[in-house]
């Protein structure tokens, strides 16, 4: 299993597909894709061996594994169920992996009509950024059955650095919901929390050191200080919208499960205003720089 190279086909080559893709050429699998609009150059790809194709369907046509990297559930269903979908032209025993950020109650439903078709489907969350991704250093949180994962872990180690098999399938999606809601929670609490502390006459370098060294140190401090100190929203590459979505997800779970989801929905609210403010482009830094709008 360790050295089998497998056909891959891609539906999704942006910036996180993107690294994914170039992860799985450098491995020495086949790789085939989507052409879509929404894709980072691809050149690059091409030059490396890989072949574009114009349908969901025959990028499935020609692959054992075909992997999912898009924006949530809508996308995961169209590119799957729709005419010269993946399941158009899914071959037998055929692995489906989604990558995706989705709802968890529909990964179920589509898992089982993968299977229906005669696919096995799993799947693989990611977090961390671009970057990670095209250094083949994304953390990967799989729902799947154990035969499964184990067949194609090896698969997933060509682009990911650290990998929890979070359970059955949808539980990678699960855990991707619980760790997005808490990122982008203490996102939402620090970008107030800086707002308010510039509107309160506090220097900026001052704030950063008495939360570093205390209880609003971490990785979401980290991700947001470039921003703050310069301005620089690149440590987070991540859209406002893509948050809401996120967020809104994670309701929806918690909704379903019966969960207590008051906070979320004070946080999902706060990324509606801004996205309904017409700045969903903009990306999770610039939270901070709106709120200071107000």
């Amino acid at each position: 299993m360790m050295n089998r190279q497998y056909r891959v086909g891609m539906i999704g080559v942006g910036l996180m597909g993107h690294g994914i893709a170039t992860n799985i050429l450098r491995a020495g699998h086949a790789l085939r894709f989507l052409d879509h609009p929404g894709n980072q150059p691809v050149d690059d790809l091409l030059d490396a061996g890989a072949s574009r194709h114009a349908s969901a369907r025959e990028v499935a046509e020609g692959a054992e594994v075909i992997i999912l990297c898009v924006t949530g559930t809508p996308q995961i269903e169209s590119v799957l169920f729709d005419t010269d979908g993946v399941l158009d032209g899914l071959p037998a025993g055929a692995i489906v992996i989604d990558c995706s950020t989705a709802i968890p109650s529909s990964t179920e439903a589509i898992a089982k009509k993968v299977n229906a078709a005669g696919g096995r489907f799993l799947d693989a969350a990611m977090t961390r950024t671009p970057k990670e991704a095209a250094e083949g250093r994304l953390n990967l949180i799989v729902g799947a059955p154990e035969e499964l994962f184990a067949e194609v872990r090896p698969l997933l180690e060509s682009f990911s650095e650290h990998i929890t098999h979070g359970g059955p399938v949808s539980s990678g999606h699960k855990l991707k919901l619980l760790h997005n809601y808490v990122s982008l929670g203490f996102t939402a609490v620090l970008a107030e929390a800086t707002a308010a502390s510039r509107q309160a006459g506090i220097d900026d370098d001052a704030f950063l050191e008495v939360l570093g060294n205390g209880g609003g140190g971490g990785v979401v401090l980290e991700r947001l200080r470039p921003f703050i100190k310069a301005a620089d929203p690149s440590g987070f590459r991540f859209s406002l919208s893509n948050s809401l979505k996120d967020v809104g997800y994670y309701n929806a779970m918690a909704g379903d499960v019966g969960a207590s989801h008051q906070v979320a929905g004070a946080i999902e609210a706060l990324y509606r205003q801004v996205d309904d403010q017409g700045e969903g482009d903009r990306l999770v830094p610039e939270l901070i720089q709106l709120l200071g709008k107000r």
